[in-house]
């Protein structure tokens, strides 16, 4: 995938590199399992200030009832593919009369995303987007990448701490773990991988049964026990 520039020298990959090298890791690491019954996703959204509001600036957003996002790397190119991707399910219920396929809404979102990588005057989106969604198949995560590239995963990290995360995700037996018990494990790998110097505040989202197959936020008492046991499985590892 090359463009040419207005000076006729031809860009590969290395710009691609560089947008998920330089911006990806300021957004902090994001996660995404799939259990045997749902998704979760998690993010560690730092915290640039202290003035900053609590909860503003989400990394989790909505594209429909049956499908959500996690984003790493630019909030604004995220918000840009997460409204082309709740247009994309819009446009395709109103057309076909039920809830877009997982597999049909990532690869018209990886299609958008790919547009920017062929042509000199526009620059690649500086997002690594995670997608969970339910269809008649069942639940499915997949992630676009800023070339637009996609794949569906059982488990997937991008962002600053992802190999970290990645090691860890490997050891979980997705397969047998419920979303509650997802939910636990997200926030422990969150914690593990995280900077310690740095403060941050965990997000986290499902869409699983006990969410009745709609995509929205973990409740707060559970993200909150999650966090906490989290906390203390860290603190009991140091000891």
């Amino acid at each position: 995938m090359l463009w040419l520039s207005r000076k006729g020298c031809f860009k590969a990959f290395r710009a691609l590199h560089w947008v998920v090298r330089v911006w990806s890791p300021r957004s902090g690491t994001v996660i995404g399992v799939k259990c045997k019954d749902g998704v979760v996703l998690g993010a560690e959204k730092l915290i640039i200030s202290k003035m900053l509001v609590e909860h503003s600036n989400r990394r989790m957003l909505p594209v429909s009832r049956h499908a959500g996002m996690a984003i790493a790397g630019l909030a604004a190119d995220g918000r840009v593919i997460v409204n082309r991707a709740a247009d994309e399910a819009a446009t395709y219920k109103s057309f076909y009369g039920h809830p877009i396929p997982g597999h049909v809404l990532t690869e018209r979102v990886a299609s958008f995303v790919h547009v920017f990588n062929l042509y000199w005057y526009v620059r690649p989106m500086g997002v690594a987007a995670l997608l969970a969604a339910k269809d008649a198949e069942g639940y499915s995560l997949s992630m676009v990448d800023t070339a637009g590239t996609a794949h569906r995963f059982y488990g997937v990290a991008v962002g600053k701490g992802r190999q970290g995360a990645r090691n860890e995700i490997e050891k979980l037996k997705l397969e047998e773990m419920g979303a509650r018990e997802a939910v636990v494990a997200v926030a422990k790998i969150l914690h593990r991988v995280h900077d310690e110097e740095k403060p941050f505040e965990m997000e986290l989202a499902w869409i699983c049964d006990e969410s009745r197959g709609e995509f929205c936020k973990v409740p707060e008492d559970l993200a909150a026990s999650a966090e906490a046991e989290a906390k203390a499985a860290l603190e009991s590892e140091d000891m």
